[in-house]
């Protein structure tokens, strides 16, 4: 792949993050930026392989549906932090279903390595706290 074809996709890469992830929770993502073999990671899961992805995708949408009133991915920034890194920022907060309407509310980052294609072979999400932490706001205050 010739460089201009390798920045054109990689502009295509960062367009489709800017587009999907503000509404992961709402409908599905597109998996056209992704590798047959992407590996993800996040505090609480890791795992290989495309259809893997596409169900951690649809879990989160289920389980927003059945446990938030509300829920929202705000993306703050995705930015290309050098040739085969994108970088996006981001906060979860929402609602959820008790009758004590508890709120939950945590910042994270993540990271996407593109192979020489220009697509996502590596995801990893980090949190600014830890998964207990985070299901601490689930109890009534």
């Amino acid at each position: 792949m010739n460089i201009v074809a390798y920045q054109t996709q990689v502009a295509t890469v960062i367009e489709t993050l800017q587009k999907d992830l503000p509404t992961l929770f709402e409908k599905d993502i597109s998996y056209g930026i992704y590798t047959q073999d992407i590996y993800f990671q996040d505090p609480v899961s890791r795992f290989k392989g495309k259809f893997n992805y596409r169900i951690i995708f649809w879990t989160l949408r289920f389980h927003a549906r059945l446990f938030f009133t509300e829920i929202y991915f705000d993306l703050h920034e995705v930015k290309l932090a050098d040739e085969d890194t994108i970088q996006a920022n981001w906060t979860v907060r929402g609602t959820l279903r008790l009758p004590w309407k508890a709120d939950l509310f945590f910042n994270g980052d993540s990271t996407y390595k593109l192979n020489k294609e220009g697509l996502i072979y590596h995801h990893l999400d980090r949190w600014d706290r830890e998964p207990r932490e985070i299901l601490k706001q689930f109890l009534p205050k």
